[in-house]
């Protein structure tokens, strides 16, 4: 089902890349230039994101016993890199004309028509950011934060251009590229920083982890205790691991039922978790090991 987000994308994606070579074409702008060539890095970042999905959604098996939700990761790692390129070509070939200056030609027909693609990003950002949050998905969300990042690159590069375009100022389009380029670097970096943090398996955010132990807490007045409470994230799926310890004089069928209804209601609160408990005698000193 998420896959067909990424096809969005791509199909964005290419009607962009379109538009704004066009635009090019027509003003020789260096500003719109560095628009277009974020764009293609769009594509390649939409075919990666469908990859991922679709290595992501396979179940578990022999070899994957906790499932390929991680693969959302390695996409959205690829796509932030892919944003940190961009942003270096942007910068060069800023720099190139910079150091020599041309005049721009037919700036209301490029305008035109990078507005119309900057609207064909927009809302297939909005679309694919909503699915990414709807069905909390780091690949979804990457994606259209690229979008997103596509959308003002745009609005900055059409300020330049308008600016040029009424102050004959050439030296504004190369600057207001690098400054375009500077804004994609953070993005980059924040999505590759992300990215960073699910595959070193980092606990899950302190409001979620609040929230497991609120759900704990009712239970500790009938003289259960907690611990060892470990969390961590793959993609959407989150894991989950804690020492439910227990009266000695409970039975197993007692602390089955507790244990049962603790995992639903953590899973009723975070969505998707996969959830290991330990129920152990509270009385025994080795319960409160490891």
């Amino acid at each position: 089902m998420l896959k067909r987000y990424a096809w969005l994308s791509i199909a964005a994606a290419v009607a962009t890349i379109g538009l704004k070579l066009a635009a090019w074409l027509f003003t020789g702008s260096v500003g719109l230039l560095s628009d277009a060539l974020e764009s293609l890095v769009n594509l390649v970042g939409g075919i990666v994101a469908l990859a991922m999905l679709e290595v992501a959604s396979r179940p578990a098996d022999e070899d994957h016993a906790f499932g390929h939700g991680k693969a959302e990761y390695f996409s959205s790692g690829i796509e932030g890199t892919l944003i940190l390129i961009a942003a270096v070509t942007i910068i060069l070939a800023a720099g190139r004309r910079l150091l020599h200056p041309r005049a721009l030609e037919q700036l209301g027909v490029g305008l035109a028509i990078s507005v119309l693609a900057s609207l064909v990003n927009l809302a297939a950002a909005r679309i694919i950011l909503g699915a990414g949050k709807k069905h909390d998905s780091i690949t979804l969300r990457a994606n259209a934060h690229h979008l997103l990042t596509d959308v003002w690159t745009s609005v900055g590069v059409l300020a330049g251009v308008g600016l040029v375009a009424v102050s004959d100022w050439h030296w504004l389009d190369p600057l207001v590229a690098m400054a375009v380029a500077a804004n994609i670097i953070r993005t980059g970096v924040r999505i590759v920083r992300a990215s960073v943090q699910g595959l070193m398996d980092s606990a899950l955010p302190a409001g979620e982890r609040l929230a497991i132990e609120r759900l704990l807490e009712p239970h500790k007045q009938d003289g259960v205790q907690f611990h060892a409470l470990l969390t961590r994230r793959a993609g959407a799926e989150r894991f989950i691991s804690m020492h439910v310890l227990v009266p000695g004089r409970w039975t197993v069928h007692r602390g089955h039922q507790l244990v049962e209804r603790i995992e639903s209601d953590i899973r009723g609160a975070l969505g998707n978790a996969t959830i290991v408990t330990h129920l152990e005698s509270r009385e025994d000193p080795a319960s409160w090991d490891g």
